[in-house]
């Protein structure tokens, strides 16, 4: 699922997470910097209520992967948040890293729903920090639309299937 900041991403990906399986799995990627995004995560922890497991996992995405078992269903939220933790203030290299979780969550044992923004749809950054994590972002999100089966942009609550459907 992709999109741009509230744009209804995780709510329509979690929907469809649960209509799936009645077994899920939540791999949480966000870290709780401030009051902000605390009050994010709760809000979203609420809205998925007690039937999911969280596993909150801000770097180690393919070790969680490797770790899931048949029979559910999982969903990453998001990959924005994970490339930020990998990269951080250096733009540090995530690429190998990358490539190892997507390889892992394309043999993952359940089927797995990954979100991520589209961070390449507004102004071009006046940084350069910003501008190499946009292309960044971009990049990791070629990557993934590459190996899915389905992708869907998801604007207003809304999906626009890209690749695959419903």
């Amino acid at each position: 699922m992709l999109g741009h900041s509230a744009s209804g991403k995780s709510a329509y990906a979690e929907a469809l997470v649960e209509a799936s399986s009645d077994t899920r799995t939540y791999l949480a990627t966000a870290r709780a910097w401030d009051d902000e995004m605390r009050a994010k995560i709760a809000r979203h922890a609420a809205r998925r209520g007690p039937d999911w497991r969280t596993v909150e996992v801000p770097e180690a995405l393919a070790d969680a992967l490797d770790d899931i078992g048949p029979g559910g269903a999982v969903l990453l939220d998001c990959a924005t948040m994970w490339l930020l933790n990998v990269t951080g203030d250096a733009g540090g290299a995530w690429q190998d890293a990358a490539d190892a979780w997507i390889a892992a969550a394309t043999a993952c044992r359940s089927p797995v729903t990954i979100v991520s923004n589209d961070v390449g749809g507004g102004v071009v950054p006046a940084n350069a920090m910003a501008r190499r994590f946009q292309r960044d972002q971009g990049l990791l999100n070629q990557r993934l639309a590459a190996r899915a089966d389905r992708v869907a942009l998801v604007t207003a609550g809304l999906p626009q299937w890209l690749k695959g459907g419903p």
